[in-house]
């Protein structure tokens, strides 16, 4: 099949006729125009929704559709200089994840304020999935998760610090006061990170490396390729993983989890955030309810009104689309 290698392709079918790519590469462009027109034009051609972004460091989204359509796109990006072996996750899903195609121009492809980084040439030891357990275990090793508050608040690894940032532009300064305590104990401690996809490691691994941090690893394929490659009687995951699509989250064999997003914070709800008082849908949760104002609350409501209207006709309505972030 064009795009795709018999390993490549969705492992089990009952997963869902949609075709799932996350997909990232860290190579220099000049012109993002002239990577972004034609990119755009295919996948609105092959049926293909989702988001890409382009930056001069390079690109990096979640794309969605058939198999056929999400391999001829991977045909193309892997035409591009410097992409030939682009970083690609698959997994499927039961519907369409994305409301819409968006390939759009960006400073950074992940965003950590960080300029001067290199994350192609001075990056962290990359540990493969079957590898990250024995690392992990390991007393000497500090396991850090790299993600965001509302992302580890659904599932970590255990034993995982949890960094406490709303922000991936938070993570350096973090980082920089857990230096502090290192050298103050005397400290060049082993150091293992992880994220939902690879991507946001391989800008956090630099970062550490510019920091004077020698020993540092990442698991390569993030999450996601664990939690594909891991069989769940082994795995040292623990709850769901949050996506960036309306899927929500995912589990062990990247079967579709059991959280919904809310649609007036973006945060991701569990079954028993459903069962709250404070859930209203559309228009707050328990994470949310006392944070919104009653005019921000009715405006809520007014754009869930006009989001079920659509969907009784048959419509998407911009109100419905998931949280708009390729981070993985």
């Amino acid at each position: 099949m064009a795009g795709m290698t018999q390993t490549d392709a969705i492992s089990d079918p009952a997963d869902g006729p949609i075709c799932v790519a996350a997909l990232y590469q860290f190579t220099p462009f000049e012109d993002r125009e002239a990577i972004r027109i034609p990119l755009a034009t295919l996948c609105e051609e092959q049926g293909v929704r989702g988001t890409i972004l382009v930056a001069h460091e390079g690109l990096n989204g979640t794309i969605a559709g058939s198999e056929e359509a999400i391999g001829a796109v991977l045909d193309h990006i892997r035409s591009i200089p410097g992409c030939a072996n682009i970083e690609v996750k698959f997994s499927g899903a039961p519907k369409m994840p994305f409301l819409r195609m968006k390939v759009r121009i960006k400073k950074e492809i992940v965003t950590m304020g960080q300029p001067d980084l290199d994350p192609v040439g001075n990056v962290g030891t990359y540990v493969a999935p079957q590898d990250w357990n024995d690392l992990i275990n390991d007393p000497a090793t500090i396991v850090i998760d790299t993600r965001n508050d509302y992302e580890v608040g659904i599932g970590t690894f255990r034993g995982a610090i949890d960094p406490e940032t709303t922000s991936f532009r938070e993570f350096p300064e973090w980082f920089r006061a857990k230096r502090a305590e290192f050298k103050a104990e005397g400290k060049q401690p082993k150091i293992a990170m992880f994220c939902t996809g690879g991507i946001r490691c391989e800008k956090s691994t630099a970062f550490l490396k510019s920091e004077g941090m020698a020993d540092v690893y990442h698991l390569k394929g993030g999450i996601l390729k664990y939690l594909e490659t891991v069989p769940e009687e082994e795995s040292l995951w623990e709850g769901e993983c949050f996506v960036f699509d309306e899927r929500v989250s995912v589990k062990h064999g990247l079967e579709v989890g059991t959280h919904t997003l809310c649609r007036a914070c973006r945060n991701p709800m569990g079954p028993d955030d459903l069962k709250s008082e404070l859930f209203e849908d559309g228009i707050s949760c328990p994470n949310c309810y006392h944070t919104k104002t009653e005019e921000q609350r009715a405006r809520y409501a007014e754009r869930q009104k006009q989001a079920e209207l659509a969907k009784q006709r048959g419509e998407a309505h911009i109100g419905d689309d998931a949280q708009e972030n390729a981070s993985a």
